[in-house]
């Protein structure tokens, strides 16, 4: 994936160099997020639902002497750049549609991190808040995503960011307010959201490689394998070995790699529209 030497976006906050703490210790609603972690991408209804139960102590955040590494200042680079792309790609959908595109902004963390949906601990991976419109990542996932789900590559990562965004993108346009809180199943609106994300994030890999010439050769393939790695039953698997549809929240192995590819091939951000299709 060709990436370096173009636009970095300035909607980028490090806050790499603050540590968060917690009166009375960590509560339990931040234990209940690290057990989402497996599920990439986190609902964001879930998140503000825990978010809400984090009461019982004072959140604290203290700045401490941070130095990052030279793979991590490559990779908030990365990251930049990616994000830009994603300003460039949904700037220029929303124009066409008639509408202004609300850049969001991305927030690296290291540990944990408040937002407007609560504290979030590393383990809980890359989510987006519709509270704040922010889009949250501690750079540590990238390690977690090529060890444990096996999906190494630069367009793996970029997909990350491009799935996170593209739930901003659904907040903008009222996709999330269909999502009842607490929904999961096979077909149940939670995964709806989720792939058309994995959907939304195939729009962006297209319409990028159109204007940029980004890609190389094997980067689709990165793509789809990292889509194919967390889906709902190839985890559920891989944690229990046994597989339950009715506690699905991100779709099938098959659906979101599908989804993702039925995105690099849309015309129009109606081919994405998971909500009213019957069959996922």
């Amino acid at each position: 994936m060709r990436w370096k030497g173009r636009r970095r976006s300035s909607n980028v906050e490090d806050r790499r160099g603050v540590r968060i703490g917690k009166g009375g210790g960590l509560s339990i609603g931040i234990i209940v997020l690290g057990l989402v972690a497996m599920y990439f991408g986190v609902d964001p209804r879930v998140v503000m639902q825990v978010g809400s139960q984090l009461g019982g102590g004072q959140v604290t955040e203290e700045r401490v002497d941070y130095q990052p590494t030279a793979k991590e200042k490559e990779q908030a680079e990365f990251v930049s750049v990616v994000l830009a792309d994603t300003e460039d790609v949904w700037n220029q959908v929303f124009k066409r549609m008639g509408k202004r595109y609300e850049e969001p902004t991305l927030v690296l963390f290291s540990g944990a991190v408040q937002s407007a949906c609560g504290v979030a601990q590393t383990q809980v991976g890359p989510f987006y808040c519709p509270g704040d419109h922010k889009v949250y990542i501690d750079l540590a996932f990238y390690d977690e995503l090529q060890r444990r789900f096996k999906a190494p590559g630069d367009l793996a990562q970029a997909y990350v960011i491009a799935h996170e965004v593209g739930h901003h993108v659904q907040n903008l346009l009222g996709y999330t307010k269909k999502v009842p809180r607490g929904s999961k199943g096979a077909d149940s609106a939670t995964v709806r959201l989720e792939l058309q994300a994995d959907c939304l994030a195939g729009i962006w890999i297209a319409q990028t490689e159109r204007a940029k010439k980004f890609l190389e050769a094997g980067d689709i393939d990165e793509a789809l394998n990292a889509a194919t790695a967390i889906g709902d039953d190839r985890l559920q698997r891989q944690a229990t070995g046994h597989v339950r549809p009715d506690a699905f929240t991100h779709g099938t192995s098959e659906q979101r790699k599908r989804w993702l590819h039925k995105g690099m091939n849309a015309k129009t951000l109606e081919d994405c529209d998971t909500f009213k299709v019957r069959t996922l």
